[in-house]
């Protein structure tokens, strides 16, 4: 049922740079100053949480500027990385974050501009917990 996701060996140096940017708008490397939010987003940037809820580049700078960062970040952990080309200079990233109990899909499409990474569009899916016995 799941596809065979495999970065290509071209990508790999694309996939490590990206990696060590997830998960975005978490922990230290992303800062809440609106400078530093606007450098590393594209003015076009959006978003569709986990709830299914759209957010815009607005919201998620509002957001990120009064929220406090926990202890439970430095436990988070991201697996299953895949790095595919979309168009020159633009990158599908996804990943699984595990926070806890809670885990999540996550979908990150960026762009190099002026040897820069933006981030253009992101998404999170929960991943629904089978039913024990169920099929």
């Amino acid at each position: 049922m799941e596809p065979d996701r495999k970065t290509e060996a071209r990508f790999l140096d694309v996939q490590a740079e990206l990696q060590a940017l997830e998960p975005i708008f978490h922990g230290p490397k992303w800062g809440s100053d609106r400078a530093t939010l606007e450098a590393m987003t594209d003015p076009g940037f959006w978003e569709v949480g986990a709830s299914g809820s759209r957010y815009s580049r607005e919201h998620v700078f509002e957001v990120l500027r009064t929220r406090t960062p926990t202890e439970d970040e430095a436990s988070w952990e991201t697996t299953e990385f895949f790095c595919q080309e979309l168009a020159p200079a633009n990158y599908l990233l996804t990943y699984t974050l595990h926070q806890g109990d809670r885990v999540t899909r996550r979908a990150t499409l960026w762009r190099r501009v002026s040897g820069r990474w933006l981030v253009v569009y992101h998404q999170g899916t929960l991943v629904a917990r089978p039913e024990v016995g169920g099929a």
